[in-house]
């Protein structure tokens, strides 16, 4: 589909990662971290505790500020400590425009994409613009 300017229309799917981490809130961050797959994602996606559950998501900014910059322990801080939740998500099917739009609005760097209440993938700025936009110019 192309828009007046017959730009193609670039939606957060083509542009997401899919690969990501899921932890529990529960896990401390030394666990979070030694299991963390998918560093270049640069988040951790808390996993739901139950069906009607908000979604958390832990940025690798987080982990400095609250635990390396405040000299705590890693073993002895857990996600839900330091997690944000309930987090804003995108559509996968959402124009990276209105994206972009949405994340300089409330300051964001990346958000997970939900599909049928369930994380498909993570956008973040960087997607946004290097597999979004530079193709395209």
């Amino acid at each position: 589909m192309n828009n007046k300017n017959n730009k193609k229309l670039v939606c957060i799917r083509d542009v997401m990662k899919t690969k990501f981490d899921v932890v529990d809130g529960m896990a401390t961050v030394a666990q979070a971290l030694d299991t963390m797959a998918h560093v270049d994602t640069k988040t951790l996606v808390v996993r739901k505790r139950h069906a009607d559950d908000a979604i958390g998501m832990v940025v690798i900014s987080d982990i400095s500020r609250q635990v390396l910059a405040e000299d705590r322990a890693p073993d002895r801080v857990n996600i839900y400590e330091i997690m944000s939740k309930p987090v804003l998500s995108v559509d996968p099917g959402m124009d990276i425009r209105y994206c972009a739009r949405l994340f300089a609005r409330f300051d964001l760097t990346r958000a997970p994409v939900v599909e049928n209440g369930e994380v498909i993938g993570v956008v973040s700025l960087t997607d946004l613009v290097v597999k979004g936009m530079m193709p395209y110019l």
